[in-house]
């Protein structure tokens, strides 16, 4: 499977903004938006004037990256967005956020996207019960997440009674049993990050 290996700090620089790609490094100093913020190359100092379509592209981007989605798998969630009733731009990003690995980074389990993605993907999660080692699994409202019983006694599962996080809404966690449960379908107003998601949209729907 395509997968991004390139440098994520050069990423949220490109962006200009923090996408958070490195948990605890992205809120110290040695954050490369704190150190220099600027996009990666020869000319990433200079005074850029976006047009109409690079602002809709540079949005995607953004989006993309920050939930670590390649072209064709972001495409997809604007495609089924676009087939349910309701706000496409709220539909696609409901979608994303369902997924196991961001529900996972959600959850506080990991301190990054890219991280709960290699936690399920070394099937270290039980989805009602079950083990599921797919980052794209999407989740329902009802469905129990829980690291897997031979895992829970892994350091790093350990440190997770001491870790605070401000759970969203849609979502509970229980640091003692390691297990969450999914109380409602996320919606627009429970994602923290600023997304434009009309730019999107205006660019897909060209």
């Amino acid at each position: 499977m395509a997968k991004y290996t390139g440098a994520d700090c050069k990423l949220c620089r490109r962006e200009g903004c923090k996408l958070f790609l490195k948990g605890e490094r992205c809120l110290s100093k040695k954050c490369a938006m704190e150190r220099r913020a600027v996009a990666p190359g020869v000319h990433g100092a200079a005074k850029k004037k976006n047009s109409e379509y690079g602002l809709q592209l540079r949005e995607k981007q953004k989006v993309k990256r920050a939930y670590g989605l390649l072209e064709k798998q972001f495409h997809k969630y604007y495609v089924e967005a676009n087939r349910m009733k309701g706000v496409v731009g709220d539909n696609m990003l409901s979608l994303i956020e369902r997924r196991l690995d961001n529900v996972v980074f959600r959850m506080g389990i990991g301190s990054s996207r890219a991280e709960c993605r290699q936690i399920v993907n070394h099937g270290h999660i039980t989805v009602n019960g079950k083990n599921v080692n797919i980052p794209s699994y999407q989740v329902k409202v009802g469905d129990v997440i829980a690291i897997k019983e031979n895992k829970k006694n892994k350091e790093m599962f350990k440190e997770l009674k001491d870790v605070k996080v401000v759970m969203p809404k849609w979502l509970e966690f229980d640091a003692e049993k390691l297990s969450g449960k999914i109380i409602a379908l996320p919606q627009r107003d429970d994602i923290d990050m600023n997304i434009q998601e009309h730019l999107i949209i205006e660019l897909y729907s060209k």
